[in-house]
């Protein structure tokens, strides 16, 4: 039989204890050849605080736990009474389904994307209000025009003695208004 990915349903905030008991009783029963990857889907997100750029990780799907695996009575055992699971996602309750091979794979290349490139904590869209919050337009505020993710930069249309005018401003300038 060839390995499938399947989701497994872990109580919100246990994704990390779930992949960790996981890979213990994998061991323990001696099923390595039956699994593959174990992982938590998450991505690197940047956020700005007081002046330094922070990393952090953030679950793209919080709740679940992407299993790769050989589907046997065994197996579904050995995963349904890790603790915190709740259950597969797909499926009957008794025969859980595969996701498909392209879910799967746009799910491992968003992961990679997140390890390659960090993503904003907070997202901006065009006519949206915010205040600057530093630099020499502190404290103006302004209307989002255009939004550069790749270079972390918005063009934000600022009010300055009554005429607007477009300014070039980094992420960590900028609050939501």
């Amino acid at each position: 039989m060839a390995m499938h990915w399947y989701v497994v349903h872990a109580y919100s905030g246990f994704e990390s204890q779930v992949q960790r008991s996981l890979k213990e009783r994998i061991e323990r029963y001696g099923m390595e050849d039956k699994f593959g990857d174990i992982l938590v889907p998450t991505e690197e997100v940047v956020e700005m605080r007081a002046g330094q750029q922070r990393k952090s990780e953030r679950k793209f799907f919080p709740g679940y736990v992407l299993v790769q695996m050989e589907m046997t009575d065994d197996t579904w055992h050995l995963v349904k009474d890790v603790p915190k699971v709740m259950g597969f996602i797909g499926g009957t309750g008794d025969r859980p389904a595969p996701i498909s091979e392209k879910e799967a794979n746009s799910i491992l290349q968003r992961v990679q994307e997140g390890v390659e490139k960090p993503r904003p904590k907070v997202l901006f869209e065009p006519g949206e209000v915010v205040r600057v919050i530093d630099g020499p337009f502190n404290d103006f505020t302004g209307v989002v025009e255009e939004v550069d993710y790749d270079k972390s930069r918005l063009k934000v249309s600022v009010l300055i003695f009554g005429r607007s005018t477009p300014v070039d401003l980094e992420f960590g300038q900028v609050e939501k208004g």
